[in-house]
């Protein structure tokens, strides 16, 4: 593990969002050029980041797949460069275990699996073969607005960790993710945040990624772009860390950083 991970629990990582994508709900287009995707990594480490997040498809509501050729085009050369200047750890953001497996060779160190081992069956596989770190996020194909949304999350992740274990990934190489914004109503989304303890308790570290997303943008009269939902992604996230969250993946890597630090030293003791 590296030593940025091996600080998880002592206060909070800020893991920041480098889409090289043309069409992600918040910053689409923004960072598909090579120089700039690369640019703005430096700049959220410079900022703070302990983590930089890389994908390569944009997974929003009414997203159009692309193929694993398409998302490695995209984010491998990045990722190759970004290995040689980085002092943080990088992750890729994606499903596929081809793609996670190019990308790991490529210099990342982590994969974030919106999945959970659960879409590719080689996913668990090839974390275990490189040793790398992996965050297994709840997902469902359609959110089911009477199921008790806890005791679905303990299913979808027990199944997610025999898989991990079988495949032989240590339990210190998993992290946990509710999944805000995936597979779930509007009111689960916030209730997934409520009950974020109830998650923590299954013994595992814990991301939680509810930056710029539409479940906050009921908050705001009228509603504003995800751009403009700093403020509401920022009381999202702090009271995520106050029930427990390790990780916060993050847009705007500046604002979480000294918020955090502020709610670390209040919340662990620690500056």
């Amino acid at each position: 593990m590296s030593p940025t991970l091996a600080r998880l629990g002592l206060r909070t990582l800020i893991m920041g969002v480098l889409n090289v994508t043309p069409d992600s709900f918040s910053d689409g287009g923004l960072f598909s050029d090579h120089e700039a995707a690369l640019r703005h990594a430096r700049e959220m480490e410079d900022a703070g980041a302990d983590i930089i997040d890389i994908g390569g498809e944009s997974t929003r509501p009414g997203h159009t797949p692309v193929g694993a050729e398409e998302e490695q085009r995209r984010i491998i050369p990045v990722i190759r460069d970004l290995a040689g200047i980085l002092n943080v750890p990088i992750s890729i953001d994606t499903y596929r275990a081809a793609t996670a497996r190019a990308a790991l060779a490529a210099g990342a160190r982590i994969v974030n699996d919106i999945w959970g081992f659960q879409y590719d069956p080689d996913m668990a596989a090839t974390v275990a073969e490189h040793r790398a770190t992996a965050v297994v996020m709840h997902n469902r194909a359609e959110a089911d607005p009477s199921l008790d949304l806890m005791v679905d999350m303990q299913r979808f992740f027990g199944r997610s960790l025999d898989l991990a274990r079988r495949a032989g990934i240590p339990d210190t190489h998993l992290i946990l993710d509710p999944g805000i914004g995936f597979g779930k109503t509007a009111e689960q989304n916030l209730e997934a945040l409520r009950r974020l303890s109830e998650l923590r308790a299954m013994g595992f570290p814990v991301l939680v990624g509810a930056s710029r997303k539409s479940v906050l943008g009921r908050f705001y009269k009228p509603e504003v772009p995800p751009r403009d939902r700093l403020y509401g992604t920022m009381g999202a996230h702090l009271a995520a860390v106050s029930r427990g969250a390790d990780i916060i993946r993050v847009h705007d890597v500046k604002a979480h950083v000294e918020a955090c630090r502020v709610a670390d030293i209040l919340l662990r003791g620690q500056p």
